[in-house]
C-alpha cells in the first residue's frame, strides 16, 4: 500500500490518533488488563507494519526448528475473514470449511505434522489443541495480539520498508517504533547487513538483532498445485502479479532472482481472482510482451477456480534463511527459560 504524499499529509491528524489508540492498549495490557496463558510455550511472531516482512515463511521455518527437536508443535492463527476452526490437518483441502490463504499456505508447506488453531479466539484454540497434545505454540501475526501471553516475542522488520512510512491510515505501521521494546528478538529481513535500521532499532531495544532473507526454492506451474518439478524462468520476459501486504517486495525479489519483469499489477492483500481478472491480466501481460505470468504462493489459493488460457502462469515457492540459525534458536530457549521463571 502506497500512500500519495497529498494524500499522505491529510491523513496525518488520523494516524496521530491511531498512535494514541495503540500506546494506551498498549499500557492497559502493562497495567490494567490480566494476559491470559496457556500452559504450553507461545512463541509469537509478529511485526510492527501491515505486510510484507515475510511473516508467513518465517512461522513455517520456526515450526520446522521446532519439530525437528521433537517438540509437539502448533499455529495459532487469525485467518483473513474466517470463523473459528481447528484445523488438525492439511489444511489445503477446502472440505474441511472455511479458511485463509494464510492457512491454507502453512498447512500445504507443514502437512499433518502441525495442527493449525484458526480464528480470533486464538486463546480458545491454543486450549483445544493443548487437549491435543500440542506444547509450543506458534502464534501468527500475534506482537499486536495483546491477550494471550507469550514467552517469547519476535518481531520481523523489512529492510526494504522497515517502519512503513508513519502509522495507519497515512502509512504502513501499525505501531510506533517504541513498541519495539516489547520484542524479545528482532530480525531483519530481505538483507544480510542493514546498519542503518539496525541504529534505529537499538534505540528502542537491547534485544538480539539476526538477519533472515527469503530464499526461492523454484517456480512451479499454477495449475500442478501439489508441487511438480520446478521450471527454470531467469531470462525470461514475465508478467508479475500478486494480492499480498507488501507487493513491492515481490516484485523486487523477482528481479534479484533474474527474471525480466515487464509488467506488474497489485492487487488488495487476500484478494480473490476472479474469471474477468484472470482475463484482464493476460490482455496486459501480452500487451507488454510477456511470455509467462508468475504470482505468489499464497495467490496460488485465491486464484481456485481461475484459470489462464492464453500464457503459462507459475508461482514462487520461498523458504526463509536465518543467517545465524543457532543464535536465534538460543535466543528463543535463553528468553523462554527466562520468562518460565519469572513466572508465579
Amino acid at each position: 500500500m502506497t500512500v500519495h504524499p497529498l494524500l499522505r499529509s491529510l491523513l496525518w491528524p488520523a494516524s496521530m490518533g491511531f498512535a494514541l489508540g495503540v500506546r494506551l492498549r498498549a499500557w492497559m495490557y502493562q497495567r490494567l488488563l490480566e494476559q491470559k496463558r496457556l500452559n504450553g510455550v507461545v512463541v509469537s511472531v509478529g511485526n510492527l507494519t501491515v505486510g510484507g516482512t515475510g511473516k508467513t515463511p518465517m512461522v513455517i521455518w520456526l515450526a520446522q526448528l521446532l519439530l525437528a527437536e521433537g517438540k509437539r508443535v502448533g499455529i495459532l492463527i487469525r485467518g483473513y475473514r474466517s470463523s473459528n476452526h481447528t484445523l488438525p490437518a492439511f489444511a489445503a483441502d477446502p472440505s474441511l470449511g472455511p479458511t485463509s490463504d494464510e492457512a491454507w499456505l502453512l498447512g500445504r508447506r507443514l502437512g499433518d505434522a502441525v495442527p493449525i488453531g484458526m480464528g480470533a479466539d486464538r486463546l480458545l484454540q491454543g486450549r483445544l489443541l493443548e487437549r491435543q497434545g500440542t506444547e509450543w505454540f506458534v502464534l501468527d501475526d500475534g506482537f499486536q495480539h495483546l491477550r494471550l501471553a507469550r514467552d517469547a516475542d519476535i518481531v520481523l522488520i523489512d529492510a526494504t520498508d522497515p517502519f512503513g512510512r508513519g502509522l495507519l491510515p497515512a502509512g504502513r505501521g501499525r505501531e510506533p517504533k517504541a513498541a519495539l521494546r516489547r520484542a524479545d528478538i528482532v530480525i531483519i529481513t530481505r538483507t544480510d547487513h542493514a546498519p542503518a535500521v539496525e541504529a534505529v532499532v537499538r534505540r528502542c531495544t537491547t534485544a538480539p538483532i539476526l538477519y533472515a532473507q527469503t530464499q526461492l526454492e523454484g517456480f512451479f506451474p499454477l495449475d500442478a498445485e501439489s508441487g511438480g518439478s520446478p521450471v527454470e524462468l531467469r531470462g525470461r520476459k514475465v508478467f508479475a502479479f500478486c494480492a499480498i501486504g507488501n507487493p513491492q517486495a515481490f516484485f523486487d525479489d523477482l528481479g534479484r532472482w533474474g527474471l525480466a519483469v515487464v509488467g506488474r499489477k497489485s492487487f488488495r492483500d487476500h484478494h480473490r481472482y476472479s474469471g474477468e481478472e484472470a482475463v484482464e491480466i493476460e490482455r496486459q501481460a501480452q500487451a507488454f510482451g510477456a511470455g509467462a505470468l508468475v504470482c505468489t504462493e499464497k495467490d496460488v489459493y485465491n486464484l481456485r477456480g481461475v484459470h489462464f488460457a492464453g500464457l503459462p502462469a507459475y508461482y514462487s515457492r520461498i523458504s526463509m534463511q536465518v543467517s545465524d540459525a543457532e543464535r536465534f534458536r538460543q535466543s528463543i530457549l535463553d528468553t523462554v527459560q527466562r520468562r518460565r521463571k519469572s513466572q508465579p
